[in-house]
């Protein structure tokens, strides 16, 4: 049941990016920041948490959930440091993935063959 709830809810915000991209003039990139916008706006109001506790992976994987990472770290910090976390809570947890991301990036990139 897990997967199925992952998947709908995944695919569902999947559908929607698509449907927009298809319907409008706007490109991949401002699609890409327009969820990670809207993740972070929704996480910022207490809604997107409980679409990730009920969807797992399907809400956390896509990027609209990159969004709400940056701002629940933001408000655990700021609880903890006061308006200092501000600053530092995006970085405490999606520090790990875009540590990763870079890491591999850049193995990606010195092991492969560009083409001409």
């Amino acid at each position: 049941m897990d997967y199925l709830k992952a998947f709908l809810v995944g695919g569902t915000i999947c559908a929607i990016a698509q449907f927009v991209y298809d319907n409008t003039k706007l490109t991949p990139a401002h699609i890409l920041v327009a969820l990670t916008v809207l993740g972070a706006l929704l996480g910022g109001v207490g809604i997107y948490e409980p679409l990730a506790e009920f969807a797992g992976a399907g809400a956390i994987i896509p990027v609209s959930g990159f969004g709400n990472a940056i701002v629940s770290g933001m408000l655990s910090e700021i609880k903890r440091l006061g308006w200092e976390g501000l600053f530092t809570g995006a970085f405490e947890i999606t520090g790990l993935g875009v540590t990763t991301a870079i890491i591999f990036g850049s193995l990606v990139a010195l092991l492969s063959r560009p083409k001409d």
